[in-house]
């Protein structure tokens, strides 16, 4: 799994064999907070299947999602390196198999493997411009304007064409944009009668160039 790791591609067949024997693997079932906002910080997490979330929430329950993991993505590295508590919150949106790293072991390794302490750096830039963009989406669009950028972003060609979405909920979008559910159901009841979208399950076609504004 560790090859398949964009951190570690660069790395030969005696580093991730070096690497793999220090590594664990952990089993997480479906909606398993994996790591807390607040924690203290001794692990990097690899993720080798399923997908998970990075969220922050409130005590009343309201949260907002930063980010979405996929096999290969890595997490904890921010907290890690600046031995400091954890910036947000992990959880598996299906079940998840992990690989665990621990704080030393990671931090000797990449003393002697710059390479990676590279990537990590590359890594880390994008997810500090993925947040500003983030930031900047939800102090600038409307609603109906995040709802629109995120089903445009989410949506891919499908082997006739069509502009098509992963799957999504309505409280995933509202977690994503930052919004209520029923405002989210609300604008897709009304792309759905405007003629601008379809939906077949949980996906959502984009029939025809969605509207700058509503």
């Amino acid at each position: 799994m560790l090859d398949r790791v964009p951190l570690f591609a660069n790395l030969d067949a005696a580093a991730l064999d070096e690497l793999q024997q220090h590594t664990k693997r952990k089993h997480y079932q479906k909606r398993t907070v994996i790591i807390e906002k607040g924690d203290e910080s001794s692990t990097l997490y690899v993720l080798a299947s399923g997908r998970a979330k990075v969220y922050i929430a409130d005590d009343a329950g309201k949260e907002v999602v930063l980010r979405e993991l996929g096999p290969g993505d890595h997490f904890g590295e921010l907290a890690l390196l600046g031995d400091s508590p954890r910036t947000a919150s992990v959880m598996s949106l299906t079940d998840c198999e992990v690989l665990v790293l621990t704080g030393p072991v990671f931090k000797e390794f990449l003393a002697h493997h710059p390479e990676v302490a590279l990537q990590l750096i590359c890594h880390l830039a994008r997810q500090v411009a993925d947040l500003t963009d983030t930031a900047s989406d939800m102090a600038l669009l409307t609603v109906y304007g995040r709802v629109a950028k995120l089903l445009a972003e989410h949506a891919e060609e499908d082997e006739v064409g069509r502009l098509i979405t992963a799957p999504l909920t309505q409280q995933g979008i509202a977690d994503r944009v930052g919004c209520s559910r029923e405002m989210v159901s609300r604008i897709l009841g009304d792309l759905k009668t405007g003629g601008y979208i379809s939906s077949e399950g949980k996906r959502f076609v984009l029939e025809r160039k969605l509207p700058e504004r509503w």
